[in-house]
């Protein structure tokens, strides 16, 4: 459970709220504020989020076949596995020169589709963020919210059942609530039609540079298996988005909770591609230079049978900067000023200077002192740990700080997620499948049979529209979450149809992976939508061994720590600050508890709603004598 620690400042109307760990995440995070008992409010931007664990797996992959990373990666979470999977196969697709046929793409979008975005979406919301909503919560610290919402009815109650918002509240209960306990069962499907491809979850050793390695031989039988699942949990998902729509505009209307977990003022975030378009994607090319440089087609051009969903797209301030996934890509800077790490910049040399397309890294910039940015670039980066005391004026967390840096020597911190991507296509990609008159707008398709669990009004047709708002809050951010399950089910339903036309062809020799390549000089980058953000891989190839590898975890941007390397409007005090510490500092205490009973579930619900995924690891510590014996430990999931 989350311990939160008031300690009195010498301002008596002050206190210091550390929750460490916070729970429900993956990984280790902790959290210090400082609060005004008054205002409710942390106090001259005093919030801190840090990460207590070192992952290091850049190290040990040095030296490595590339097609190692796609599977030694994945271990570095057992939640979202196949989310590195992913941006590592994609990362060896473009250093190895090979892509798969279109078929083999397909499968892939499908098996992502089950295993990731369905199934772990749908136990983020109901399992890891709900209990924080839920009615045992509710009653207890917001007591007048909770009487509201037991006198108000709910809007979409014809499709998911619940007559009043309090229902909705009650069915979040942990181990008891329809919702707790039916995403547990629903995860089952979403796994099992995933491992039909797979192989296995949520570490796919299917995945393969170019391709997949999925069995075929019963391959009718595979599509028949995994549309009976897609049913049903289409059926499931229309439940879950319509609870929630009704849950989170109650809670604006309500509440007073539309603005609670702000991150920036303005849009200020990276979006990536997402479902690619089979056919576009197996035409990338059969070579590094080439497959990199006709990334951006993926959005640019038109191609038969499913579209690319996601599309890369920059936004700083409210300002659009651009589309390609090139600039993207040259962009991306990461520093370790305030985190557990050596400066690798004037003590290493650089692999590249430039991308496989000539372009300069970071616009060929340099610091003050010279230092061409292009060092901070990923593909140059070196992870050298350096453990240190924790001090929040200099370095105090594990997690580096990835930045983008423009033409103009802008340097700013950014945002990922699923508000983040929904927003980019609503706004900046009308040809997006899932884009209608600047909205999302997805039908999800009637069901002509569901399970007794499932309410009988998900059976009908039901179009989900939503237009993102400008703001990335605590509750945009988790109904962009539940409407991007939305988006996977379309996904699913448009390639499991081209996939199984696909295999129709030629059932007897069916098409999936092009055999890849041993370069002697090669670059990767592979950027992927995930349940949490963005998942960037970079690697350099020299003599088919791994000379460098770099990841980023969805997480690593949001929750990065603030350091000085910040120019421009978006900087505070000159600072650039992470998303995590910027949703506290922009949230108030609602609790309706004296301040020595504050748990901080508002925090708690601005942080869990990016569904923070750190460096994913399990570890635990016995201080003083190791004679020591654990029985059983239990963690309360309702409490804090």
């Amino acid at each position: 459970m989350s311990n939160s620690n008031q300690n009195n400042q010498s301002n008596s109307s002050q206190i210091n709220m550390v929750i460490d760990p916070i729970t429900r995440v993956a990984g280790h995070l902790g959290l210090t504020a400082t609060v005004d008992t008054t205002t409710k409010q942390v106090v001259n931007n005093n919030a801190y989020t840090y990460v207590t664990m070192f992952r290091g797996f850049e190290v040990f992959l040095r030296g490595r076949q590339p097609p190692d990373a796609v599977h030694i990666t994945s271990r570095s979470c057992g939640v979202c596995g196949a989310a590195h999977a992913n941006a590592s196969v994609r990362s060896n697709d473009m250093a190895l020169g090979a892509v798969p046929y279109p078929l083999g793409q397909a499968l892939r979008n499908l098996a992502y589709a089950m295993t990731d975005m369905i199934y772990d979406h749908s136990i983020i919301l109901n399992v890891l963020e709900g209990p924080d909503f839920s009615a045992q919560v509710m009653q207890t610290y917001y007591p007048s919210c909770w009487q509201t919402a037991q006198q108000t009815q709910a809007t979409y109650s014809d499709i998911h059942g619940f007559s009043t918002i309090a229902d909705i509240m009650t069915a979040l209960n942990p181990f008891q609530g329809y919702l707790w306990v039916n995403s547990v069962k629903a995860q089952i499907l979403a796994r099992e039609a995933g491992v039909l491809i797979y192989g296995r979850h949520s570490h796919p050793p299917m995945l393969i540079p170019g391709g997949i390695g999925t069995d075929l031989s019963v391959g009718e039988s595979l599509f028949t298996q995994y549309m009976y699942r897609l049913t049903t949990l289409t059926a499931w998902v229309k439940v879950v988005i319509a609870a929630w729509m009704d849950l989170a505009n109650f809670l604006i209307d309500n509440c007073n909770y539309q603005y609670q977990g702000l991150t920036y003022s303005k849009p200020t975030y990276i979006s990536s591609y997402g479902y690619e378009s089979p056919e576009l994607y197996s035409n990338l090319g059969d070579d590094y230079t080439t497959i990199y440089g006709n990334y951006d087609s993926l959005a640019n051009k038109a191609s038969e049978g499913p579209q690319t969903v996601f599309r890369a797209t920059i936004v700083r301030n409210g300002e659009l900067l651009s589309k390609s996934f090139i600039d993207l890509n040259v962009a991306q800077l990461e520093f370790v000023n305030s985190s557990y790490y050596h400066n690798w910049a004037h003590i290493t040399s650089p692999f590249t200077e430039t991308d496989p397309a000539g372009n300069k890294l970071a616009w060929g910039l340099s610091e003050s002192d010279g230092t061409p940015y292009y060092m901070y670039h990923p593909w140059n980066k070196t992870t050298i740990p350096n453990p240190i005391a924790q001090n929040f004026m200099d370095k105090y967390s594990w997690d580096a700080e990835p930045r983008l840096i423009w033409s103009d020597g802008t340097i700013w911190p950014y945002e990922t997620g699923p508000w983040a991507r929904l927003h980019a296509v609503a706004h900046y990609h009308p040809n997006s499948p899932i884009v209608s008159n600047g909205q999302i707008s997805i039908t999800l398709p009637a069901i002509s049979e569901i399970p007794s669990w499932l309410p009988s009004g998900s059976q009908a047709e039901w179009t989900v529209e939503w237009e993102p708002p400008d703001y990335s809050t605590t509750l945009s951010r988790i109904l962009g979450r539940a409407v991007d399950m939305a988006a996977a089910v379309y996904a699913a339903w448009e390639n499991l149809e081209f996939g199984l036309q696909e295999f129709m062809k030629n059932q007897t020799s069916p098409k999936t992976s092009r055999q890849w390549k041993q370069p002697s000089f090669s670059l990767g980058v592979g950027q992927y939508e995930v349940p949490r953000g963005t998942s960037r891989h970079w690697m350099v190839v020299k003599d088919y061994s791994i000379a460098n590898y770099q990841y980023q975890a969805p997480t690593t941007p949001n929750v990065s720590p603030r350091d000085d390397r910040c120019n421009g409007p978006w900087c505070i005090n000159g600072q650039a600050i992470g998303p995590f510490e910027m949703s506290v500092i922009n949230t108030q205490i609602m609790e309706e508890v004296p301040p020595s009973q504050w748990v901080g579930y508002d925090f708690l619900r601005a942080i869990r709603s990016f569904d923070p995924c750190l460096v994913c690891a399990a570890h635990f510590e016995i201080k003083g004598k190791v004679n020591k014996v654990l029985d059983h430990i239990i963690t309360p999931v309702c409490n804090s």
